[in-house]
């Protein structure tokens, strides 16, 4: 009986199916070549088409409608600032009304007795300051000046209070004043500042005059 032919077994097919040729065709804009998936070849892909963006979603103003907010707001800045400085004197105006006529004459009386008097005077060992609250004041800066007699006699006293900014510069001056004030007596004028209450000013004891 003649034995079976036993010859050498043909390799098996490497062809690629052919879905996958397809596939490859099909992809062949987005990838360098079709393989196992390691691109040994070193191409670069193609970069993306630029797109124009969707402008429907954006929002805010171009910059000629900013320009116009921003010029808007700077004057309506400045018209507030003007209306708060009148505001603020119309308050010192009315705060100062209802202080005692005489301690305003008094006030006066002592701004011209200081014109004289070089230096801080004789009797700032008698004046204290404090701050008064603005709630009290009608948001203005305020100090009360308390006033002490001790000496033996009746004595009349003239007070300067400078009001600085945060670098140290005099920005105001105001003046109060006690007549003729027993020994051991005291009185608590107020000096004020007219300035807008935005501002951040100190009140010092510039000068006290017994005379």
């Amino acid at each position: 009986m003649p034995r079976p032919h036993r010859g050498p077994v043909p390799p098996r097919s490497r062809a690629v199916p052919a879905a996958a040729l397809v596939g490859c065709l099909i992809g062949a804009g987005a990838l360098a070549g079709c393989g196992s998936g390691n691109d040994q070849g070193g191409g670069a892909s193609t970069p993306p088409a630029p797109q124009t963006p969707a402008t429907a979603s954006f929002s805010g103003m171009p910059p000629s409608a900013l320009a116009s907010a921003a010029a808007s707001a700077i004057e309506s800045a400045r018209a507030s600032a003007s209306a708060a400085a009148s505001s603020a004197s119309a308050r010192a105006s009315e705060f100062e009304a209802s202080v005692d006529a005489e301690a305003a004459r008094a006030g006066t009386a002592a701004e011209k007795e200081l014109k004289n008097v070089h230096g801080r005077g004789n009797a700032t060992g008698e004046v204290g300051m404090t701050g008064l609250p603005r709630a009290q004041t009608g948001g203005l800066l305020a100090a009360l000046v308390t006033i002490t007699n001790k000496t033996a006699g009746k004595a009349s006293y003239a007070v300067q209070v400078d009001f600085a900014d945060a670098s140290g510069k005099v920005v105001e001056t105001r003046y109060v004043g006690a007549e003729n004030l027993a020994p051991g007596k005291q009185e608590q004028p107020i000096a004020f500042s007219r300035r807008s209450p935005d501002e951040k000013l100190t009140p010092r004891l510039a000068k006290a005059q017994r005379y």
